[in-house]
């Protein structure tokens, strides 16, 4: 296969850049569809057109941190960009994103909430006010779903304020008949225990821990092909995959850490002659921890 064949076209045609721009390339955020990602999305589609009900859907997407969850999600809202919406009553979003707040604190929400939509806020507003002022803004547009990221930060409250967190939660839900979408590590889930009709409500989606299977080599593919590397890393070879699942521990985003740290190592080290690729000495070299090792590295200092 020739060299840039094997390559996506953008990567292909980032081969021709000086090699710090090629370095900069390969560290931008890339999306790649994998069978996993792609139901979850289907799942959020049929959200975004469910007709308004009495009980309106939910949905949590969950799984271990840096596999994938808020990348989802953000290249979800990303096909369904916000519009002016100039036929309608009010700009159109079709997905509204915000970050939950760092303790479940529903009044910092609803401010992430206006804040996101450009809204003016009165400071040091009540929650009750704010409260009326987010259903009525929300009311006023052409709102889609909402998808609160981080749920998972409930759990540095108390049991009461979680549960008052929930309860607000669900009382917007009923009151703009759209369903929200909660993005969060397995400890949302037990949060989520504390309120059974919330529980039943928000069905889990789970982005599992990879296993080295046909679906993690077909991943490996796909990576290989963003990389803009000048010779072919046969990422899919039993070793080298073997080796990429080990040290990334299964998460996906470990192991687009682990490929753009060993693929900026390449470049900036292949020596003239040889191939510029990712193989064992790159892995071994190019700096990079596994997680479940950086603790142990902390201690050191």
């Amino acid at each position: 296969m020739n060299t840039k064949d094997r390559l996506a076209p953008k990567a292909r045609q980032a081969l021709a850049l000086p090699d710090e721009e090629r370095i900069r390339f390969i560290l931008e955020e890339r999306w790649i569809g994998y069978t996993k990602a792609n139901e979850i999305i289907t799942r959020l589609e049929d959200l975004l057109v469910n007709p308004k009900i009495g009980r309106m859907p939910n949905m949590l997407i969950t799984g271990k941190t840096n596999n994938g969850k808020s990348h989802l999600v953000k290249h979800f809202r990303d096909l369904h960009p916000a519009t002016d919406n100039p036929a309608g009553k009010g700009i159109k979003v079709p997905v509204l994103y915000v970050e939950a707040p760092g303790k479940p604190d529903i009044s910092h929400l609803y401010c992430t909430i206006l804040d996101t939509l450009c809204t003016p806020r009165k400071a040091n507003e009540t929650e009750k006010n704010l409260q009326f002022q987010v259903i009525d803004v929300l009311k006023q547009i052409d709102l889609g779903i909402i998808v609160i990221d981080e749920m998972n930060n409930l759990v540095a409250g108390t049991p009461l304020s979680q549960r008052a967190f929930l309860n607000s939660l669900k009382y917007l839900g009923n009151q703009l008949e759209r369903s929200i979408v909660g993005v969060g590590t397995a400890e949302v889930l037990i949060a989520l225990q504390v309120d059974k009709q919330l529980s039943n409500r928000f069905l889990p989606a789970v982005l599992p821990t990879w296993q080295l299977d046909v679906e993690f080599l077909r991943l490996l593919a796909s990576l290989e092909m963003m990389l803009p590397l000048r010779d072919a890393s046969n990422l899919t070879e039993k070793t080298i995959a073997m080796k990429l699942h080990a040290m990334s521990e299964g998460s996906i985003g470990e192991l687009s850490l682990l490929l753009n740290t060993a693929a900026r190592w390449v470049i900036r080290n292949t020596k003239k002659g040889k191939p510029e690729c990712i193989d064992k000495t790159a892995l071994d070299q190019c700096g990079y921890i596994p997680p479940s090792n950086r603790r142990s590295e902390a201690n050191k200092v």
